[in-house]
């Protein structure tokens, strides 16, 4: 049986200038990442704006995210929310660490066709 594994939660990345992102799994249409964050935040003026419909975790720690609109979202460990595409959002704030288990969706590569 050919298998890969791993700890979501082992061997975390140092601190450093960006968020450490680890690709887990790849599939036409589909991505599965960790994401470890030690008190990361956008850079001012920079929105996430995604071709794909991303479903996210909090993992460990807390985040904020801000919507464009005004929205702001506080997440705990445990909390997850859908992030449709092209819904335009920041990190404004994250603890250290902040693990996230992260899977976008683009309906179109899948062949389920688009909304």
């Amino acid at each position: 049986m050919d298998t890969t594994r791993g700890n979501l939660f082992e061997a975390l990345p140092p601190t450093g200038a960006e968020e450490a992102i680890d690709h887990l799994l790849s599939r036409p249409g589909t991505r599965i990442e960790r994401i470890v964050s030690r008190g990361h935040r956008s850079p001012d003026g920079f929105w996430y704006d995604q071709p794909e419909d991303e479903w996210v975790c909090l993992l460990i720690g807390c985040a904020t995210l801000y919507f464009e609109g005004g929205e702001s979202l506080v997440l705990a460990a445990g909390d997850w929310l859908v992030i449709p595409a092209h819904v335009r959002h920041r990190v404004i704030a994250t603890s250290d660490p902040a693990i996230w288990l992260a899977v976008f969706v683009d309906h179109d590569a899948s062949g389920r066709g688009g909304r």
